[in-house]
């Protein structure tokens, strides 16, 4: 009795005839060529009318497929940056208002609106999947790379970058490197879901970059700033580094691991995930358009009495967050197109690294700029450019990585290619 299974060739035309080694491939193997000749492959010249009637989604439908919130988020964005402006400009006492109240240097209300934007991000990491993942050897990988791009590529890129175009503003200078050192705990998430990024890797490599920022941003800066920089002014503890992490991580990261769990208990995972977080999540995006609305309102009289400086700031800022961003997110894709690179890393670990290292703690540095140097310092304002700069550069880079998801392969043709050998055998 033969084992051979015969191909439905009026389905697959393009297809040879098997040969008497095919036919001892396994049931699951042809099941795999037949799903990869009839998803319209590049050596494929029929497909099957199911397939037919499937439409190729285009770059210009990128925009569709998200949310309606997600997809107006960029004049979103652009609107609270004009209207924080202006109600800075022409509203009285906003600055004195907001800043009345502070926790470790940062006006109440920010806080709030960092709190907020942080919360729904953080109940969607599936917590009960982190043992499982902390066992496999893949997040290890995605650790390392993780820690060397953050803590050692990132901070003296900037520091290049803040030399090379500051060399005459040495004050504006050290407040652009203070934000290089600060690694991003808050809106890489908020980039990350926007990019179709993978939730639970991100939030294990915001976890790590938190604890380490504990124990190295101060001596960093004091690195950076007091010895590789010469400056002799800045003092830093750990106290300001651990009170501010523990403030921005550590009550949203509370938050969210008690609502997941609460509601996973009272409404099941299912319903949880399907009609709780798709209300609860746009909170996130509301967060991000209050708090961002506050520091422009905050800033405004600054920035336009010193918008010749704050443009020069502008400069490396940019050159840093896309330097950092393109340079890993295809140091990334290289690996995927390597042998076996599309199961160890792929798109979506693609996203997760590039915004991790290309997004920096504004809040960690605007906070220890302003213990330092004062509020009214020149370091104070240039760290504040850095939300300024960040959000809409970022956003921008959360729209590109979603149109090289379509245009980029990310490991579909070479698992055709391991397929069509294997038939060819």
């Amino acid at each position: 009795m033969s084992c051979r299974q015969p191909l439905d060739l009026d389905a697959h035309s393009s297809l040879p005839e098997k040969s008497a080694q095919t036919s001892t491939m396994t049931k699951e193997e042809e099941r795999s060529l037949d799903l990869q000749h009839t998803s319209g492959g590049d050596e494929a010249t029929t497909t099957t009318p199911e397939n037919a009637s499937m439409p190729v989604r285009p770059e210009s439908q990128l925009l569709k497929g998200l949310g309606w919130l997600d997809r107006f988020l960029a004049p979103l964005v652009l609107l609270a940056m004009i209207l924080g402006v202006v109600i800075g400009k022409f509203a009285d006492n906003v600055e004195s208002v907001l800043t009345s109240a502070t926790l470790e240097g940062v006006s109440v209300p920010i806080v709030v609106g960092l709190l907020v934007m942080m919360w729904p991000i953080l109940t969607k990491v599936q917590y009960e999947r982190l043992p499982a993942l902390f066992r496999t050897i893949h997040i290890w990988r995605q650790v390392i790379l993780s820690l060397i791009l953050n803590w050692i590529i990132g901070p003296f890129v900037m520091l290049g970058i803040a030399w090379a175009t500051l060399p005459d503003l040495p004050t504006y200078r050290t407040g652009v490197i203070m934000v290089g050192l600060a690694r991003c705990i808050a809106m890489v998430m908020i980039w990350n879901q926007l990019a179709n990024g993978d939730v639970d890797y991100c939030a294990v490599l915001v976890i790590i970059n938190s604890l380490l920022q504990i124990v190295l941003y101060s001596p960093m800066s004091l690195l950076f700033v007091n010895v590789i920089s010469g400056e002799e002014d800045l003092e830093l503890d750990y106290s300001h580094t651990a009170i501010a992490v523990c403030i921005y991580l550590g009550i949203p990261l509370a938050a969210g691991v008690v609502t997941r769990f609460l509601g996973i208990w009272a409404m099941g995972k299912h319903r949880f995930e399907t009609k709780f977080l798709p209300y609860f999540g746009p909170l996130a995006l509301l967060g991000l358009l209050y708090t961002i609305i506050l520091i422009f309102a905050q800033q405004a009289n600054r920035i336009l009495d010193n918008i010749g400086s704050v443009f020069r700031v502008f400069v490396p800022m940019c050159l840093y967050f896309i330097i950092m961003w393109a340079g890993t997110f295809f140091l990334v894709y290289y690996l995927t197109s390597r042998k076996e690179g599309s199961k160890k890393y792929g798109y979506k670990m693609a996203v997760v690294q590039s915004f991790t290292a290309g997004s920096n703690n504004f809040e960690l540095a605007i906070a220890v700029c302003i213990a330092v140097y004062g509020i009214d310092s020149d370091q104070a304002l240039a760290a504040t450019i850095g939300p300024l700069v960040e959000v809409p550069v970022l956003l921008a880079l959360s729209y590109v990585a979603l149109v090289f998801e379509k245009r980029l392969n990310w490991g579909e043709r070479l698992e055709k290619d391991d397929l069509q050998g294997l038939r060819e055998a």
